[in-house]
């Protein structure tokens, strides 16, 4: 079963991205399913910290990237928008090289908040870092 408010539109999402740190650090949305989100991220000299490994900052920038694109994604935009409450993370590998590709999926989709879980793998499969976002929803109050 679907949880999506309207299926999300790929191309309508990266392009909202564009100039924002989100475009800067290569990240894209690549996929959406019937109750998950994903994209990918390369590591390189934007995603790096200075031992070679990938950043934890990039890792959290594509959880909330995707959690947040999600979060829109189940609500009526005409008469709700979703902001971040908090994110956490949990860096269990280091990586290097390649690519990075993230999946969000609801934990909680609830009438004033919500609560998605991110895992981004390897090129290998293997987990690298396991995130949470809580996200607001908030009624669009007309001026």
């Amino acid at each position: 079963m679907s949880v999506w408010f309207e299926p999300p539109d790929l191309a309508q999402l990266n392009r909202l991205h564009e100039a924002t740190a989100v475009a800067a650090l290569g990240i894209r949305i690549t996929a959406a399913g019937e109750d998950s989100l994903s994209g990918t991220m390369p590591i390189d000299e934007r995603t790096r910290q200075p031992l070679g490994l990938l950043h934890g900052g990039a890792s959290v920038v594509l959880a909330e990237t995707l959690g947040s694109a999600a979060a829109m994604c189940c609500v009526d935009q005409k008469a709700f928008y979703c902001v971040g409450l908090e994110v956490n993370a949990n860096h269990v590998r280091g990586v290097r090289d390649g690519i990075v590709t993230g999946v969000a999926r609801p934990i909680h989709l609830g009438r004033t908040s919500q609560v998605w879980g991110i895992e981004i793998r390897g090129e290998d499969g293997r987990l690298v870092c396991i995130a949470r976002l809580t996200a607001a929803v908030v009624a669009i109050v007309a001026k």
